[in-house]
């Protein structure tokens, strides 16, 4: 228990290892952010690089899809949706878990997924 409270404060009094995200204030010029980085008055930590096989937003490829289907039975979100009238599929990613189960099933690869997500919106659609 000491040792968790120790560590605890340590942690309180260090400075943060990433970069703030949302960032509460967003610079006016990101050429005056830069210039304070020259100068050591500003720290940016370096994005770090998306692993492989990553489960980001999944991307559509309308003109592969050829209707069967297979990902709408799997998706354990309801989160694919079939249009009868175009005969493909509508994705819906708010409603997206990305267990990447309808990429999966896929048959002709219409489903993939993409290293993206930054996806949060103002908007659910």
């Amino acid at each position: 228990m000491f040792e968790m409270a120790k560590e605890l404060l340590r942690q309180l009094f260090k400075k943060p290892a990433t970069n703030e995200f949302p960032a509460k204030h967003a610079p006016k010029s990101v050429l005056k952010l830069l210039e304070k980085v020259s100068k050591g008055k500003a720290r940016l930590n370096p994005p770090i690089p998306v692993p492989e096989k990553f489960r980001g937003k999944i991307d559509y490829d309308r003109n592969k899809c050829i209707g069967c289907k297979l990902c709408i039975k799997v998706c354990p979100a309801a989160a694919v949706v079939f249009q009868e009238k175009e005969r493909k599929i509508k994705y819906i990613c708010s409603r997206c878990t990305f267990c990447a189960q309808c990429v999966d099933v896929c048959p002709v690869n219409a489903l993939t997924l993409s290293n993206e997500f930054l996806i949060a919106d103002y908007k659910r659609d």
